[in-house]
């Protein structure tokens, strides 16, 4: 049987008990990062249907005689509120609770936990902040030195073609409009609401991944447990294996940030997404949609060949490539938003998905569902007596307070831009709609429009479509994929399950290498998936290069077959943006 023993959290953190972040030395600071191809991975074929998949989540260790006699015991500390994930959600959520107890001289015990190895450091946006959340939480912000330095002064929209740019005039009101905005590198604004966090009370737990949701026995969420640490690639336990620790609490915020993989199994457990269109995503390299069709389209490659575009180029000449990174992000808006609420806990951020698309901001209203959440749930957590149906409570009031509030009046504005792109007309039809119905009457039509449905079964196959030719980088404005992967700082403990799991090992080459010419090799932004030959010459295998992985998702995304599962690897692992 596995146990459970209730011990502090900050037990944990204490030089002479660090068993989570720095257990005997298992996770490390970010190191060189280590780029693996193909000759630096170990074989296996989907031909044969070897085993490429060791995670537990796949392969349970019950049923596993390499874990028989393994101390499985999991320490557990218990909070007021415990929130996952360090974004500017989760953290603004925090701040505002504290905020709150502050003010009415109450005790409040909030614990957050991110599984970048330091708060910012998987944070990746443009980003031009909209600063109306943070006037809300902070009206003192710049007296307390948030990293808003650079205001917008002008604003350029434009159609590009092959050779030439359509200059397109931003009118008044138009969601494009910046004016009042601030250029940040958001990585460095969600550090500085970490410090804020910190200063008011809030425990914060850089290094700890959140892998699973707990369950009270009438099944409302319990809390959290953090990932297991000390396990072998092969999926066996090393002489250094130390279970996570659970995390429980009367209310888990989740604000995992865009396709959060433990909000998809609070999807599934409460069917959430039972009244709501699929979400749709793109990805932030360039904007490239995640519901495009053709199965060799590369999303890198489209932005290393965007770049040499006569208007873009003149801006990039002479400069110096520093970083690079790639991340999902939520384009569903209105329509694609589950329910929020349920028993134990709730969503925020970009885990749900509040990104305004036309304006390509979500940074203000993630902040804002963070404060409506917290606003909503103090009350409750506080009282001396609560009457609740189930252990952990239940605060639909929260997705009450969310519908009464600017960030649906805004969504609500834009609910039919995005999807009105999907005509017969295209690009062109979805802007002469926006530019009627959005500009004239502000979203007021008498209708909804809906999505095409789930980004992975928008792909053709293979026959169906032409490959692309792309142009070789020239290492001055473009670049190859693995220099630029080297660049985002991502490492990983070698020696640990891949956390790119397959639920069906011989899927890959019996359906989308077959099917969809292996898509997962283009549409992957760090160059985790290959397809080899095997070594018998009879065929070809994947392989999974789990330690390039920046923590992106598109490849749970838009996985045509919808194989991929994507879990959190050992706390601490994955890309170090250092303020992007």
């Amino acid at each position: 049987m596995w146990v459970t023993r209730t011990v502090p959290l900050s037990w944990f953190m204490c030089p002479a008990h660090r068993c989570i972040r720095a257990l005997k030395t298992i996770q490390t600071d970010h190191a060189a990062p280590q780029l693996y191809t193909t000759l630096h991975r170990r074989t296996c074929s989907s031909v044969t249907t070897p085993r490429i998949t060791t995670h537990y989540t796949i392969h349970p260790r019950e049923k596993d005689s390499r874990w028989e006699g393994v101390e499985m015991e999991r320490f557990a500390d218990e909070a007021d509120v415990v929130i996952v994930g360090g974004g500017p959600a989760g953290l603004s959520a925090a701040i505002r609770l504290k905020q709150l107890a502050n003010e009415q001289e109450k005790e409040l015990r909030v614990c957050l936990v991110e599984k970048a190895s330091q708060i910012g450091a998987h944070i990746l946006s443009g980003a031009c902040l909209e600063p109306t959340a943070l006037d809300e939480l902070f009206p003192d912000w710049k007296e307390r030195g948030a990293p808003l330095n650079t205001p917008v002064t002008e604003d350029v929209f434009s159609i590009l073609t092959e050779k030439y740019r359509i200059p397109v005039p931003i009118l008044p009101g138009l969601p494009m409009a910046n004016h009042g905005n601030y250029i940040v590198r958001l990585g460095n604004f969600v550090r500085w609401l970490g410090e804020q966090a910190e200063e008011l009370g809030v425990e914060l737990y850089p290094g700890y991944a959140a892998a699973e949701v707990l369950f009270h026995e009438d099944g409302s969420v319990k809390g959290i447990a953090t990932n297991d640490v000390g396990i072998a690639k092969d999926g066996s336990p090393k002489d250094v294996f130390e279970r996570g620790m659970e995390l429980h609490a009367k209310v888990t915020l989740f604000g995992e940030g865009c396709h959060g993989h433990l909000a998809k199994q609070l999807y599934k457990q409460f069917n959430l997404r039972e009244n709501c269109e699929p979400q749709t995503y793109a990805i932030g390299l360039k904007e490239v949609g995640l519901d495009y069709s053709n199965p060799y389209l590369s999303p890198f490659r489209e932005f290393q060949r965007w770049k040499h575009h006569p208007s873009v180029a003149p801006t990039l000449e002479g400069g110096t490539r520093i970083a690079y990174g790639a991340r999902a992000l939520n384009e569903g808006g209105l329509q694609s938003i589950p329910k929020l609420t349920f028993p134990g806990g709730m969503l925020i951020g970009c885990s749900p998905g509040f990104m305004n698309v036309p304006k390509i901001k979500g940074t203000h209203t993630a902040m804002k569902s963070g404060m409506l959440a917290a606003e909503a749930i103090f009350p409750k957590v506080t009282a001396e007596s609560v009457d609740s149906e189930t252990a952990g409570l239940h605060v639909p009031e929260y997705a009450d307070s969310l519908k009464n509030s600017w960030i649906w009046k805004e969504l609500y504005a834009v609910r039919n831009i995005r999807p009105s792109f999907h005509n017969y007309f295209g690009l062109y039809g979805g802007m002469v709609y926006t530019g009627i119905f959005y500009w004239i009457f502000r979203g007021k039509e008498p209708w909804t429009l809906k999505h095409c449905g789930l980004d992975a079964h928008q792909l053709k196959p293979a026959k169906d479509c032409t490959p692309i030719e792309y142009p070789k980088p020239d290492g001055k404005i473009s670049f190859d994929l693995l220099s630029s992967v080297a660049l985002s700082g991502t490492n990983h403990e070698g020696d640990q399950p891949a956390h790119l799991t397959l639920r069906d090992d011989s899927v890959p080459v019996g359906q989308n290498l077959a099917i969809f010419d292996g898509p997962e090799q283009r549409f992957c932004p760090a160059g985790v998936y290959e397809y080899v030959p095997l070594e018998t010459g009879d065929g070809m295998r994947l392989q999974i290069n789990a330690q390039n992985c920046v923590h992106c998702k598109t490849c749970d995304i838009k996985d045509p077959s919808q194989n991929i599962n994507w879990v959190v690897p050992e706390g601490g692992g994955g890309p170090a943006y250092n303020g992007m």
